[in-house]
């Protein structure tokens, strides 16, 4: 028969509660045990307590220490566990050397900062110097020393972001005292091409030039697929003795095959104020390899910079002889090579950062 003495209850409490113990792995684990043997209601080892008066009076005492201790020991071993618990833990803030590695984000060029980087390699290998120049520019150097005075109507195609004071003094106080007052207009704007850092250089550097300018230039534009109020521009200068169309032409053939890979470049008249002759520069498209497509309206063309010879009149503003040197000018945005380079059809994508764009570039 099973022995159903109040110390065999005692004993099977015991192993039943080092069974459960051994099993503990967790704080909760160590509480569900704690109120399933301890708890002064329904309590494994209360029970027992309460039993004592169904015990033999000549057996009473001993059951008694038996419970206490075993009250005890469940105690004690309780105590030990969450000590261990708590030894076991890794320090806050701790590194887990045994995790695996995490992955580093690595950083990108932007793709105008690329394209930028790229026309300005291509230019360095050819000779040319880059420079950068204000972005808060005096009238005279914007537009009245690139032949375009104040009632010039290649103004109306600038839509000028003036300041709503002039800035006065420095550098281009004293660039103004050599200049006729009918000439000047005392006002201070955001520059609308790099071109003004094309006069400052020649006023302090005589020929022969080749430089490159690229930067941030403003313009009244609203923001839509094709326009933004601040886009970036490369413009470039070569000034010397005997440069020639051909030696514009020859430039961009070699620089816009190394950017775009094997094109074709044509030259169609248009109009600058500070070039004569003008001229857009179309590059076959990739789309179609020329044939007409609708990226190219069907032309089988891509315009992608305006260019021409420098107008005698700029030089005389700077103090060059137009009889003695002749040269080119070019301005090439950014963000329309960047938009021909890498397919993209909303020049906004470049200015929202929004990484599911940006990273869909090479790094």
């Amino acid at each position: 028969m099973p022995d159903t003495s109040p110390q065999s209850a005692i004993e099977t409490l015991r192993a039943d509660f080092r069974a459960r113990l051994s099993a503990a792995s967790t704080d909760r684990d160590l509480k569900i045990l704690d109120d399933e043997f301890l708890s002064r209601k329904s309590g494994s080892v209360t029970a027992l307590l309460k039993q004592i008066t169904a015990v033999p009076a000549d057996q009473r005492r001993e059951f008694g220490a038996l419970v206490n201790t075993l009250k005890t020991d469940i105690e004690t071993a309780l105590t030990e566990a969450r000590a261990a618990l708590t030894a076991s833990r890794p320090p806050a803030g701790a590194v887990d050397v045994t995790l695996p590695g995490r992955e580093i984000t690595i950083g990108r060029i932007h793709p105008l900062m690329r394209v930028r980087q790229q026309v300005e390699d291509i230019f360095m290998r050819m000779g040319y110097e880059i420079l950068e120049g204000p972005e808060v520019e005096d009238d005279y150097h914007n537009f009245e020393a690139l032949n375009m005075p104040p009632d010039h109507p290649a103004r109306d195609m600038q839509d000028t972001l003036y300041l709503a004071a002039p800035i006065v003094g420095g550098t281009w106080g004293a660039h103004r005292r050599a200049i006729p007052d009918a000439q000047v207009r005392a006002a201070t704007l955001l520059r609308t091409h790099t071109s003004a850092m094309q006069i400052r250089y020649m006023k302090t550097t005589p020929p022969p030039v080749r430089i490159l300018v690229p930067g941030r230039v403003y313009r009244r534009d609203n923001l839509d697929l094709s326009h933004t109020p601040m886009f970036q521009q490369c413009e470039g200068l070569v000034v010397g003795e005997g440069i020639t169309l051909a030696d514009l032409k020859g430039t961009f053939e070699a620089m816009l095959q190394q950017l775009f890979g094997d094109v074709k470049v044509r030259l169609r008249p248009s109009f600058f104020p500070y070039t004569e002759p003008s001229a857009e520069v179309d590059i076959s498209c990739q789309s179609c390899g020329g044939t007409g497509c609708g990226t190219c309206k069907h032309t089988g063309w891509l315009e992608i910079l305006g260019s021409g010879m420098v107008h005698p009149a700029v030089f005389e503003a700077v103090g060059y002889d137009p009889e003695k040197v002749t040269g080119f000018a070019f301005g090439i945005g950014m963000e329309r090579v960047a938009m021909l380079k890498y397919g993209v059809d909303d020049i906004r994508l470049f200015y929202e950062n929004d990484l599911r764009f940006l990273e869909q570039f090479p790094l």
